[in-house]
């Protein structure tokens, strides 16, 4: 299963992105860092200003001089959402991680019910939902709405995933999850591509209603029918390339394995007359082999890199035989931590 967060402990990093927003961002901040959060959890509120021109930089280093929980990143020139988002990524130091715009269509209040399922341990990635049921919606833009549904839709069809809003704004992650995923978009097509590699990662997704306040474009909104054009092909671009982990040792090797699967089954049959009963995979990966030899009455998988661990964990989450491990074969310490267990 997915690991819980330690309540307690708990950072919550809230990113976001702004550009020219001068009549919103003040009492935008201001609801952030009024929203209620469950207890014992802090908020740290990393803003990117991505080259605003219109006093916006002005306003939000005004609020991160009064206020110790935000942290202001500069851009000199307008690189777009996913740049800024990837900027904010790099210098958040949070256990959880929420995207937030800085205009007043999402609201704050609804952090708690997007990221319990994270706390609770049973999910990976939360987003929030404008189009699953809520208490309240403002009424506006028919037309974009479809332009949202089709592009979730789309995305469903290639990512295997049931989404009701892959567009929405608000996705929260583990933390750790979301500094090993590589973001390549510097635009609004940070929405398709994240969902197509938390897909391929087969992280664990849930969805949750939200309140939307949806604003005109006479009162700022930027997104336009070109960005989903865009949306559209990085679509196809992540369907088609398997760029979902950010550059480690052997990690491609891995992904092409695990589309071989006829092969793995036939080395798995190969060696099971030679195993026992209990079995301990070293290295196990991204699951390759494992998931071919975990029918044994007692099956270790074990790696010593992270986001492996929890893919393992999502992997096998439920089966009482399947233990993942993290043990290092130069480490005395994790074969140690192995003593009295039976293997």
């Amino acid at each position: 299963m997915v690991t819980k967060t330690p309540v307690g402990s708990m950072l919550l990093s809230i990113l976001i992105p702004v550009y020219n927003e001068y009549a919103f961002v003040r009492n935008s901040i201001l609801a952030i860092l009024e929203a209620p959060l469950p207890e014992n959890v802090e908020r740290e509120i990393v803003v990117v200003d991505d080259g605003s021109t219109d006093g916006t930089r002005e306003v939000l280093a005004e609020l991160e001089a009064s206020h110790p929980e935000i942290r202001l990143i500069q851009h000199t020139t307008n690189q777009g959402k996913g740049a800024a988002i990837r900027t904010a990524i790099e210098s958040m130091q949070g256990d959880i991680a929420i995207f937030q715009d800085a205009d007043l269509e999402y609201d704050p209040g609804d952090y708690t019910r997007v990221i319990r399922p994270i706390l609770e341990g049973r999910a990976d990635v939360v987003y929030g939902s404008r189009f699953a049921y809520s208490e309240e919606r403002r009424v506006l833009f028919y037309h974009h709405m479809l332009g949202n549904l089709f592009l979730t839709h789309l995305s469903n069809m290639f990512t295997g995933l049931n989404l009701t809003d892959m567009e929405s704004c608000y996705k929260a992650f583990r933390a750790s999850l979301l500094k090993s995923i590589p973001i390549r978009s510097n635009g609004f097509g940070i929405e398709p591509e994240i969902t197509a590699k938390i897909a391929k990662r087969d992280c664990i997704v849930y969805e949750v209603p939200i309140t939307y306040r949806g604003r005109s474009y006479d009162e700022g909104k930027k997104i336009t029918w070109k960005d989903g054009v865009v949306a559209f092909f990085v679509i196809l671009k992540y369907w088609l390339l398997d760029d979902c982990y950010e550059e480690r040792y052997g990690h491609e090797v891995l992904v092409a394995m695990s589309k071989t699967r006829r092969f793995s089954r036939w080395i798995a049959d190969l060696t099971q007359p030679h195993l026992g009963r209990r079995v301990l995979e070293l290295g196990s990966g991204i699951g390759n082999m494992s998931r071919h030899l975990c029918g044994a009455r007692r099956f270790i998988a074990s790696d010593i890199d992270p986001v492996y661990l929890n893919l393992l964990q999502n992997q096998f989450a439920g089966r009482d035989n399947v233990e993942v491990v993290k043990l290092d074969v130069t480490s005395s310490e994790d074969f140690t931590a192995l003593q009295g267990q039976e293997i």
